[in-house]
């Protein structure tokens, strides 16, 4: 007797969160991928460089196999985890558009996993054979061009994931978002809508990229010296933008940092990037010209302290600085938890004579997510029986919901779930399944995933309160202390400057030693905890604190 169809669909990363988009589906034993991306870390995650979808359990599976992965669009939290994906996944196929493929392409290249893997190009429009599994891409507009979304054929009717998207009418690159294919598919019948829910807090529709042309050439009119614009590296219709106002006001544009130059480079040998003639320069050309004839791209949006942005806010970059009379344009929004980043990059590029604008002076950014009335617009163009909102924090998520039920959706039909909750779908309906194990993957330098929560934890305090280290010499004979304790503090006072302070600590470890010098290896975990209730008590603050114990 056959089994009945169960199509299933797990998110490993992208609900609850911004960032990290990763999403399973799966049916008989077979599945495939959409996208694998990372998310930025906190201001709290210290030395953690960005974080990877955990799909650790995915690779001890043995009752799947995995016949691709497929890509939305090329934005680092949609591909920026690749290269850990293939490391753990060497012979699985990736498939994209041209744009998102060459990116792919860079990105692998650099972590020298380029030779060997399998990278698949496909149009937006064209149909997709992936194992088992049919898909029908289709083309939806985002702030990155060759963005698409997937009308995904089962047993139990179509399942579409609309990936990132808007309907934006005056797009840059001039391809509007597949309402055709979309009213196709609700024609067929939708079962699921897997849909983005970024911006399901913002009322009304998201504004056209068109009106970033007009800002951007208000700002170039009336900026008299050197522009530098900030951006994210691969948001190349920005990139393309820049360039086009830069030709009108007969500036030369000079694309710095190395992702993003690596970007640029694809996007124009693959037409994605009009710069023709000599408009683009290098940065040794660009220090040769007067001020007012040159442009800066940058990266460094969101304020990473790495980024050049970063650099040239704290004047630690190696070849630009920031001189008084610059106008420097940050064309994005802060992602939900850089703000405080992002702010202070700004008030630090405003002390060294910078002139900053940002989308709350100029629209010099816009989203590329879209509000709740496009949201209501694909809900009717879709008209699906069942409603997943991903890709958002846990309030976006709700938010959709609720506008989905406002819309017409029956609330049981309506599921918000978080990262690594199953979903089935039978003849008998859709169901909330098992939940996988999952959570942040921290990548911090080379390495993956070593680094966890208890050394996050660590981090925090070590950076809040600092340390205290006391180190005891103690006669083995008798058990009391030979000289005064040594003690060394970083982050947590100025010992200089805590004489009275430090005589009361030493005062406090000779006594605990010399009460308990019959104690045979607790001496270390006493003389700890004393330190810690006398420090609290004096500072109310929980710096670490080590001590070492050497009998002599």
């Amino acid at each position: 007797m056959a089994t009945e169809p169960i199509f299933k669909i797990t998110p490993i990363g992208g609900l609850g969160e911004i960032g990290k988009n990763m999403t399973l589906f799966e049916m008989n034993g077979d599945g495939f991928l959409i996208d694998c991306g990372i998310m930025f870390p906190a201001n709290d995650m210290h030395g953690v460089d960005y974080i990877i979808p955990d799909f650790r359990w995915l690779e001890e599976r043995d009752d799947i196999v995995l016949h691709g992965c497929c890509y939305t669009h090329g934005h680092e939290d949609h591909i920026g985890a690749v290269q850990h994906l293939v490391q753990a996944f060497p012979d699985l196929p990736l498939f994209a558009t041209p744009l998102t493929r060459g990116l792919l392409q860079v990105k692998l290249k650099n972590a020298r996993l380029l030779k060997g893997t399998d990278l698949r190009s496909f149009d937006a429009g064209d149909e997709l054979r992936i194992g088992p599994f049919k898909l029908h891409s289709f083309h939806v507009c985002h702030s990155i061009p060759d963005c698409v979304g997937f009308g995904i054929e089962t047993p139990l009717g179509m399942v579409v994931h609309t990936g990132d998207y808007k309907f934006d009418n005056t797009p840059v690159h001039g391809r509007k978002t597949d309402y055709a294919r979309l009213a196709s598919f609700a024609r067929r019948g939708i079962t699921l809508l897997l849909a983005d829910s970024t911006n399901a807090d913002k009322s009304g529709w998201t504004q056209s990229e068109a009106v970033i042309g007009e800002a951007l050439d208000r700002v170039f009119r009336n900026a008299t010296g050197r522009i530098m614009v900030a951006t994210f590296a691969s948001l190349i219709s920005r990139v393309q933008q820049v360039v086009n106002v830069a030709r009108i006001h007969k500036r030369k544009v000079c694309i710095t940092g190395y992702t993003m130059s690596e970007y640029a480079k694809i996007a124009r040998k693959l037409g994605y990037l009009d710069a023709e003639g000599d408009i683009l320069v290098d940065i040794g050309r660009a220090q040769s010209l007067p001020p007012h004839k040159v442009v800066f791209m940058v990266t460094g949006s969101q304020g990473e302290p790495s980024a050049v942005l970063g650099k040239l806010a704290a004047g630690r970059h190696r070849q630009l600085d920031i001189r008084r009379g610059d106008t420097i344009i940050l064309s994005s929004h802060p992602i939900p938890g850089n703000e405080e980043m992002v702010y202070r990059t700004i008030n630090r590029l405003i002390e060294r004579g910078a002139d900053v604008i940002y989308d709350a002076i100029e629209a010099v950014h816009v989203s590329g997510h879209a509000c709740q009335e496009e949201m209501r617009l694909m809900l009717n163009l879709t008209q699906p029986k069942y409603l997943v909102p991903v890709h958002g924090e846990i309030r976006h998520l709700h938010l959709h919901a609720k506008l989905a039920r406002e819309n017409g959706i029956a609330r049981d039909n309506v599921i918000t779930i978080e990262n690594g909750t199953t979903i089935e779908l039978s003849k008998n309906g859709i169901a909330i399944g098992e939940r996988m194990p999952g959570g942040y993957v921290f990548v911090d330098g080379s390495g993956v995933g070593d680094v966890g929560p208890a050394v996050i934890r660590d981090r925090e305090i070590l950076a809040r309160d600092g340390f205290m280290l006391v180190s005891i010499n103690i006669d083995h004979a008798t058990g009391k202390l030979i000289d005064e304790p040594r003690i060394i503090s970083r982050g947590f006072v100025y010992l200089k400057a805590a004489e009275d302070f430090l005589d009361q600590i030493r005062e406090n470890v000779t006594a605990v030693v010399n009460s308990n010098h019959n104690v045979n290896g607790n001496r270390r975990h006493l003389v700890e905890d004393s330190l810690g209730k006398l420090i609290y008590s004096e500072t109310k603050r929980r710096p670490m604190i080590f001590s070492i114990v050497n009998e002599i």
